[in-house]
């Protein structure tokens, strides 16, 4: 496994290489964050108050996925990704009722967004990333963003970059294993 002191450059180029056929790319403009907020729904209990601020589990993996994410050197894309976190935690604590509520939200959320992937991975002829380097849980975020907003001329250069490194992206044949 490759160490997680990567720049953001070069993370997103190696999970860019798992992630070139378009229709896995729009399967994870769903499924990451439906991952993302059923896992900070999870995390979100048992939450309690310390100094007049909420705290629980999920808030702590944001403090650590937040550093983690400004550390990587794309410091824009790290915050919008921020932001995006940060959103989705507030949410995922706004789910109430009684703990079935909360798992069915939480799990419905996280599996429905997995299965979502994996059909993504179907059409791409590949497995995760996050099989070969779990950091890439923590990219996906990112690059989902980056995948979002490139087309738009935000990140114009970063996403050239990632381009270069990983290929273009493509519409694979499934019926014609060579394009895969």
């Amino acid at each position: 496994m490759a160490t997680p002191f990567r720049s953001a450059t070069e993370l997103l180029s190696q999970y860019a290489e798992y992630h070139r056929d378009r229709r896995n790319i729009a399967t994870h403009f769903v499924g990451v964050p439906m991952i993302m907020f059923g896992a900070l729904v999870l995390l979100s209990r048992p939450a309690f108050e310390v100094g007049g601020l909420l705290l629980s589990p999920a808030w702590v993996l944001m403090a650590v996925v937040v550093a983690w994410t400004l550390s990587r050197g794309a410091l824009a894309l790290g915050l919008v990704t921020t932001g995006v976190w940060l959103v989705l935690a507030w949410l995922a604590h706004l789910v109430e009722g009684s703990t079935g509520t909360w798992l069915a939200w939480g799990a419905g959320f996280f599996v429905a967004g997995w299965v979502i992937q994996f059909v993504g991975h179907y059409y791409e002829g590949r497995k995760p990333a996050f099989v070969d380097d779990l950091v890439g849980l923590f990219v996906a975020p990112m690059f989902v963003l980056l995948e979002m907003l490139a087309p738009a001329g935000v990140f114009r250069q970063l996403m050239a970059e990632v381009e270069r490194r990983a290929g273009p992206t493509v519409l694979r044949d499934l019926a014609h294993p060579a394009t895969r």
